[in-house]
């Protein structure tokens, strides 16, 4: 490796975004949610595999006031939706009201946060009552920004693909095959909220030297 290049290469990774402190708090996740997992992945988006190969993040609001509360939620695996179904929900990452990031599923694994997107995207919970709330919450957004700058590094993840639960709908990588659920998606995290947080995010992106591209086109849903 010629001197020149070493340099460029240390150069990289000190301006590489560095990874934020994780709590590791696995939900369970054992042999029988695995195969719900992949079930549920055939069933919606005919892929037979729980493996989850990251291109969007998709952020979301617990609208619960507690980390335990969201948890709790996520551990259970009870059946969720109209058709009763497991697995039940879950997110990879929950960002605490103090900032404290949690992972609670290894991010190789499909997780069911948002439908349509579940195969291709991580899912990060804050814990907060509204979009607002979240947004003003100093230390939650440290955290979450930090967060999510480090996973689109970590994937290769750009902007365009860094999306609000609001909306799913119009991410081209949005796909379900149950009819009734085609437009299916939550009101957490809008799209003027989200352009606020993507803006920190960007800025966030250029002191390190990221370069995130641009944000999500207004794509028809047809819904």
């Amino acid at each position: 490796m010629s001197g020149v290049l070493a340099v460029a290469l240390a150069a990289v990774a000190l301006i590489a975004p560095p990874r934020p402190h994780i709590v590791w708090k696995p939900i369970p996740f054992g042999p029988a949610r695995l195969a719900e997992t992949t079930a549920y992945a055939q069933r919606h988006y005919g892929i037979r595999s729980n493996v989850l190969h990251p291109q969007a993040i998709v952020e979301h609001v617990t609208a619960t006031s507690s980390f335990s509360s969201a948890y709790n939620t996520f551990a259970a695996d009870v059946p969720d939706g109209e058709l009763h179904q497991l697995p039940g929900t879950c997110a990879h990452f929950i960002v605490d009201r103090d900032g404290t990031i949690y992972q609670l599923v290894r991010t190789n694994l499909m997780c069911r946060h948002t439908v349509g997107l579940n195969w291709a995207a991580i899912g990060i919970e804050h814990v907060g009552l509204s979009d607002a709330q979240v947004l003003g919450d100093a230390a939650q957004m440290r955290s979450s920004l930090a967060l999510t700058v480090w996973l689109m590094a970590k994937y290769h993840v750009r902007l365009a693909n860094v999306i609000g639960h609001n909306e799913s709908l119009s991410s081209p990588l949005h796909k379900e095959l149950y009819a009734p659920w085609r437009c299916q998606t939550h009101a957490d995290w809008q799209r003027a909220d989200m352009t606020v947080y993507r803006s920190k995010l960007v800025a966030l992106a250029r002191s390190y030297g990221l370069s995130t591209g641009p944000p999500p086109g207004i794509r028809p849903t047809g819904c």
